[in-house]
């Protein structure tokens, strides 16, 4: 049961990163949720131990994480739009 919830958290952390950029995450729901869970990971390495924990999953750091990977997603497919 934490596993799915952990994926749902996730799947809304990297909505709400998307949301926040005003950028689309490739991939739709999947990319949400993969942006959101390596969010997690970076914003973890970044802020360890820092804001409010929903089921192990620090939420601002996940959301910090999740708008840096999302801006560096968006500039890399844009360059290669090009």
């Amino acid at each position: 049961m934490g596993f799915i919830l952990y994926l749902i958290i996730g799947g809304i952390i990297g909505w709400l990163a998307g949301l926040i950029l005003g950028k689309d995450i490739p991939g739709g729901i999947i990319g949400n949720i993969i942006a959101g869970i390596i969010g997690a990971w970076i914003g973890g390495l970044i802020f360890p131990d820092f804001g409010p924990v929903i089921w192990d999953m620090a939420i601002l750091p996940a959301l910090i994480g999740a708008i840096i990977l999302v801006f560096i997603l968006s500039l890399i497919l844009k360059s290669m739009r090009k």
